[in-house]
């Protein structure tokens, strides 16, 4: 399973941990990916999406203005 969002393109970003002496360590930081099951508004169907908190709230805005975006783009 992909760390990516499914409407944004947001990845994982990567970092170091610095400790008090000032040790550095590899860290990876990940998106809030959620699993949500969002009907299609261009075919009438449920698709399943991976879509961060940010994701959400764009496909809350694109419902709210009415739009049909075809999702099965955005699975592909």
């Amino acid at each position: 399973m992909s760390k990516v969002c499914m409407i944004t393109g947001k990845t994982p970003l990567t970092g170091n941990n610095v400790s008090h002496s000032n040790v550095k360590s590899k860290r990876r930081q990940m998106p809030n990916l959620q699993k949500k099951t969002v009907i299609n508004p261009a075919t009438g169907k449920p698709v399943v999406l991976m879509v961060s908190s940010r994701g959400i709230r764009t496909l809350a805005k694109w419902v709210k203005a009415g739009s049909k975006v075809d999702l099965r783009h955005f699975i592909g």
